[in-house]
């Protein structure tokens, strides 16, 4: 069996958190610099966050029952019994996470969504060994966060930074609750900011930063803090290699992501994200010589689905989008993240290049369930599988004129390991003919497994058959 290059390992049991005065940059002769303070002022406003699951039975391994069971003689004495490790086990499931106040006011805490996603009862305890039930206000299994609110007073509240002004070379500190030992503080500088390509799912938003604060299992929902007591980031993963703890590379959710999330569950109650309607890469040196740009880092546009925003707007594949709303875009992931943190309906402004020249663009965010459908919600063989229409810019359009593209597929996925591909175009589903994929859901409505799919790639064809 092939291993893994690495393991990301979510940080899922406690952490805590809280409001801060800046630390002493000049102590006076006699005094040794400290983070104490800047910890003590801290504390409070990170909770321990317990939950508690459903009972689910757990099937034990089948085995064999032992010939003595079958004996006449001890049929007599014990019945039909069964034997006592094959019987069905209850369990109660448990995690312990973190949780940082942001709101004392009302409440509010952040910490991130595997912690809770879980949950049927969410217990949250206080620095100071208060108890309280927390009530769910929103998550968003996409970037990974979390509300929380309970009823109680007297709270410190942590104050937010703008996480957009983080450096790679600052200092930070991260509490957390490491494997359940209580309340631990560690510190580091930021490494990197802006990592992405984590595998955590394609549908996942990532910006994270990176920092060498050691966090380990139990710091999910931790805060990461900066020298004047403010918040950066929500503690959520770390990248374990094969030892199976911290070597050094922890991740946090930037808090100016983690805020425009709230402000969503805040209004909506959940998260209305769209897209644009363009599928995109990285630029790279070689692209933006071959396109005939002098920029450096960018999107380029691979495709343009029709009926969508940026359909519309005019953009065409080729371009290069360097610039939304005013800030640089780095690449595909920065371009995905920017867009993905917006409502449906938010005006977007591009900056795009093409064929030398700069050129602005205008649109606003569309309904992502116009462009696109991740395809796992209802039908299982096709977990991880974005699929969506074919579109005039597919290769292979001219001469199918009609199909279901796949979008994306997550490796390991089911589809995957049977031989889907991005890019490739299902023209049959179980022998019959799909156009859409409002097709493929008709074919698939109350059918069963295995699926059979029929798919065009390149100048071949092929079928795929996933259990």
């Amino acid at each position: 069996m092939r291993l893994p290059l690495f393991l990301l390992t979510p940080v899922l049991m406690a952490a805590t958190l809280a409001i801060a005065a800046p630390a002493q940059a000049h102590p006076a002769a006699d005094e040794v610099p400290s983070l104490a303070p800047l910890v003590k002022e801290i504390g409070p406003s990170v909770v321990n966050i317990m939950t508690t699951g459903k009972l689910e039975q757990i099937q034990p391994e089948s085995q064999e029952p032992h010939p003595f069971f079958d004996h006449p003689f001890f049929k007599e004495f014990f019945g039909e019994r069964m034997p006592e490790r094959q019987r069905p086990q209850l369990r109660r499931p448990s995690a312990l996470g973190s949780g940082v106040i942001v709101d004392a006011e009302n409440g509010y805490l952040l910490t991130n969504n595997h912690v809770i996603e879980m949950a049927e009862e969410i217990t949250v305890t206080l620095t100071d060994r208060r108890t309280f039930e927390a009530e769910l206000v929103g998550a968003d299994p996409e970037t990974d966060v979390a509300l929380l609110k309970i009823d109680a007073d007297a709270l410190t509240a942590l104050p937010l930074a703008n996480s957009d002004e983080l450096q790679v070379g600052d200092y930070v500190v991260a509490i957390g609750n490491p494997f359940g030992l209580g309340q631990t503080v560690t510190a580091g500088i930021v490494s990197a900011v802006g990592r992405s390509g984590l595998r955590l799912g394609p549908d996942s938003y990532q910006n994270f930063i990176q920092t060498d604060a050691a966090i380990n299992v139990g710091n999910s929902g931790g805060a990461l803090v900066n020298l004047k007591g403010e918040l950066v980031g929500i503690n959520t993963a770390i990248y374990t290699g094969r030892v199976g703890g911290n070597i050094g590379i922890g991740f946090a959710i930037p808090i100016s992501m983690a805020q425009r999330i709230m402000d969503q569950l805040l209004t909506h109650g959940e998260i209305q994200r769209g897209r644009i309607g363009v599928q995109i890469q990285d630029l790279t040196p070689e692209f933006a010589e071959a396109l005939g740009t002098t920029h450096q880092r960018g999107a380029v546009v691979a495709q343009v689905l029709p009926g969508t925003p940026a359909a519309a707007a005019g953009i065409q594949r080729g371009d290069v989008i360097v610039e939304m709303n005013g800030q640089s875009v780095v690449g595909a992931s920065d371009l995905r993240n920017k867009v993905g943190l917006l409502r449906v309906g938010d005006a977007v402004r591009l900056s795009i290049v093409r064929d030398g020249e700069t050129m602005a663009i205008e649109l606003a965010v569309g309904e992502r369930g116009e462009m696109s459908l991740s395809a796992g919600s209802q039908v299982p063989q096709l977990e991880g599988v974005v699929l969506g229409p074919l579109t005039p810019d597919s290769p292979l359009y001219d001469e199918l004129k009609e199909g279901v593209l796949v979008m994306e597929v997550e490796a390991d996925s089911p589809a995957w390991n049977e031989g889907l591909r991005e890019g490739d175009v299902i023209v049959e589903v179980n022998r019959q003919e799909v156009k859409s994929t409002d097709d493929i859901l008709q074919v698939l409505e109350g059918s069963s497994p295995p699926l059979l799919l029929n798919i065009r790639r390149g100048e071949g064809a092929r079928f795929i058959l996933i259990p």
